[in-house]
C-alpha cells in the first residue's frame, strides 16, 4: 500500500513539472519574442516608427491610463466580446441539438449553412449597419454572422459522430432522445463543446473589432481605426497587444474550466 502511495506520489510530481516546465516555456517564448523586439528596435534594425516596440507599447498604455481611456476602451470592447460569445454559443448549441434530433431538419438546411458560411462578412457591414443601426447592435450581429454558422456547423458534426454503439446500448434499454442526448452526446462531446467554445470565442473576438472598425467610437477596434487614420503605429499596435492579451486571458479561463470538468 504505501509502495502504490509512493509511487503515485512520484507520478503527481512528475505531472506537476511537466505542467511547470510548459508554462515557463510559454512565457518563455513570449519574454525572448519580445526581447528580441525590443533590442532590435533600440539598435535600429528596424524601424521603430513603423514597428513600434515593447518599451513604446507600455509608453502608450501609460497614456492611455493617464488619460482615463484605457479601462473604457478595453471594458467596451470584452462587453461585447462576452455577449456575443454567449448569444451565439447558446444559439449555436441549441440549433446542432435541433439538428441531432431531427435529421430531416438538419439535411434541408445543411446547405444553407454552408453557404451562409462562405459569404464575405465584411462585405456585409454596410448592411447590417443599414438594418440595425449604427450602434452597439450592429457590432454584435457582424460578430454572430462570422461565428455563429460555424459554431454550429462544428457542433453539429461532433454530436453526428459521436460513437453509435452507446446510442444503440441505450437504445436496447429503451432510453428516450433525450436520455440519449443527455448520457451519450453531451457527456462524449464535453472536450469537444469545450473546444468549439474556444474557436466561438475568437471568431468573435475578430468579428467584434471588425463591427467596431466600421462603427465604433469607443473600444480597441475604434483605436486602431483612428490610430491608423492619423498614422499612430503605436497606437494600433498597442490595441493589437491589448486584443492578444485579452485573447490568451479568455484562453487560459476556459481552459481552467475544461480541467474542472
Amino acid at each position: 500500500m504505501s509502495t502504490f502511495s509512493l509511487e503515485h506520489e512520484y507520478f503527481l510530481k512528475r505531472l506537476k513539472k511537466k505542467k511547470f516546465l510548459i508554462y515557463l516555456s510559454q512565457f518563455g517564448i513570449i519574454f525572448l519574442l519580445l526581447l528580441i523586439w525590443e533590442l532590435l528596435s533600440r539598435f535600429n534594425i528596424i524601424n521603430n516608427f513603423l514597428f513600434s516596440s515593447p518599451s513604446s507599447i507600455l509608453n502608450t498604455i501609460v497614456s492611455l491610463i493617464n488619460s482615463n481611456n484605457f479601462l473604457n476602451h478595453v471594458l467596451i470592447t470584452l462587453e461585447e466580446i462576452l455577449i456575443s460569445s454567449l448569444l451565439s454559443f447558446g444559439l449555436g448549441f441549441l440549433i446542432a441539438s435541433l439538428f441531432w434530433s431531427n435529421d430531416f431538419l438538419a439535411k434541408v438546411f445543411e446547405p444553407y449553412l454552408t453557404i451562409l458560411n462562405s459569404l464575405p462578412k465584411v462585405a456585409l457591414g454596410p448592411l447590417i449597419i443599414i438594418w440595425v443601426g449604427a450602434s452597439i447592435n450592429s457590432i454584435i450581429v457582424m460578430s454572430l454572422t462570422i461565428s455563429l454558422f460555424i459554431t454550429i456547423i462544428n457542433l453539429y458534426t461532433c454530436f453526428s459522430n459521436t460513437n453509435t454503439n452507446y446510442i444503440i446500448l441505450l437504445k436496447s434499454m429503451k432510453a428516450s432522445k433525450f436520455q440519449i442526448y443527455k448520457e451519450v452526446i453531451l457527456k462524449a462531446n464535453a472536450k469537444n463543446i469545450i473546444n468549439t467554445l474556444k474557436i466561438n470565442v475568437s471568431m468573435n473576438l475578430i468579428g467584434v473589432i471588425m463591427g467596431e472598425l466600421l462603427v465604433s467610437k469607443e473600444g480597441l477596434g475604434y483605436l486602431i481605426m483612428y490610430g491608423s487614420q492619423v498614422f499612430n503605429i503605436n497606437l494600433v499596435i498597442t490595441s493589437v497587444f491589448i486584443l492578444a492579451v485579452i485573447s490568451s486571458i479568455l484562453y487560459y479561463i476556459i481552459n481552467y474550466f475544461e480541467k474542472k470538468i
